[in-house]
């Protein structure tokens, strides 16, 4: 009786793996949390729901995610969201490499300005042994990256007047992200930074109390920041934000390895589809994107490479200053990729 017993079991439990499915699903839970600051309306958020519809269908409904967008899951607290990630207060999220870098200082490089020129930049240092190494080293600060996102390159508009050179910044009010290198960078360059969340920023620009503010060209539109007074926007491209998503390890160790494969490769793909969405009106020749927001009664600005070198100048010294912070090592290893990468 006993033998029969275990032979049953045993086939039951050959019967679980063989089909990707943990016995009785008996350690799954009925919902994944996932963390976004923006929802399906923005790249972002899109990026969280390709990603979850992927996963729901390739695992047959064993792994269902819902979103929370707004970073809800811990009251709007950007850089919070590492920790409560780690923590298991957050089962898995699509983040941003800035709300990330007060945990894991080497997700920093992506903040330092004017490192990258382009996209092709970009994709030379996330997809290559850069990229590989910063997964290590999340891996190492307990959480499981499987795949890259894109929120985009961060463009500045105000409600003043068109930014052309450092002087222009001069005095004004920019809300900025709470990383200490946003406010390093826009103090060299005469600006006053002002920290404060997403929620918080728009209702300040309506009201005048913050004069601008930088982010990509796709939150700028899907935000609709020209109803909000920022009727100028200047195309700096100073620095690119990436996303990466991750899910907590406890979670990650309690799914068959089969779903982990089903999990991951559902994150590659849907960060791929991601990225070419944040990049929508910007690749193409004419940037369609830029005419839509002139469209908007916008001034947009485009810099001459001698004017973005006014730029460039004006912030080494903050680049330099941060290179040893992140690792200079790290960054030496992305300089080498991005001069070495394919235009």
């Amino acid at each position: 009786m006993k033998l029969r017993t275990f032979l049953t079991t045993a086939v039951a439990a050959a019967a679980a793996l063989a089909f990707g499915t943990p016995a009785l699903a008996q350690n799954y839970k009925s919902e994944y949390r996932m963390s976004l600051v923006l929802g399906p309306a923005f790249p972002w958020g899109k990026g969280g729901e390709i990603w979850a519809a992927k996963v729901k269908e390739k695992t047959q409904g064993r792994i269902n995610i819902k979103l929370y967008p707004g970073v809800s899951l811990i009251q709007g607290d950007q850089t919070r969201e590492f920790s409560a990630l780690r923590q298991g207060v957050i089962d898995m999220a699509i983040g941003s490499t800035i709300n990330w870098s007060p945990q894991v200082k080497q997700l920093n490089l992506f903040s330092l300005p004017f490192l990258f020129p382009d996209y092709a930049a970009v994709d030379a240092v996330t997809q290559g042994p850069v990229g590989k190494q910063i997964f290590q080293t999340l891996d190492k600060a307990g959480v499981v990256p499987l795949a890259w996102g894109e929120n985009g390159y961060r463009e500045i508009s105000n409600s003043k007047h068109a930014i052309k050179s450092p002087a222009d910044l001069k005095s004004l009010k920019i809300r900025v992200v709470g990383s200490p290198l946003f406010l390093d960078t826009f103090t060299a360059l005469g600006a006053n930074p002002t920290q404060m969340s997403w929620t918080d920023a728009q209702p300040a620009f309506a009201s005048g109390a913050v004069d601008g503010q930088e982010n990509p060209i796709a939150v700028y539109m899907a935000a609709k920041l020209h109803t909000v007074a920022q009727k100028h926007i200047t195309m700096w491209g100073y620095v690119n934000d990436p996303l990466i998503f991750v899910v907590n390890k406890d979670v990650w160790n309690s799914w068959t390895p089969a779903d982990r494969e089903i999990v991951k490769q559902a994150a590659i793909d849907a960060g791929k589809e991601e990225i070419a969405i944040a990049r929508k009106g910007m690749v193409e020749e004419g940037k369609p994107l830029l005419k839509d927001i002139a469209a908007n009664g916008v001034t947009v600005t485009q810099l001459s490479p001698a004017e973005r070198e006014a730029f460039v100048k004006a912030t080494r010294p903050v680049f330099d200053k941060w290179k040893g912070q992140i690792g200079a090592d790290l960054v030496s290893a992305a300089e080498k990729a991005i001069a070495a990468r394919k235009k």
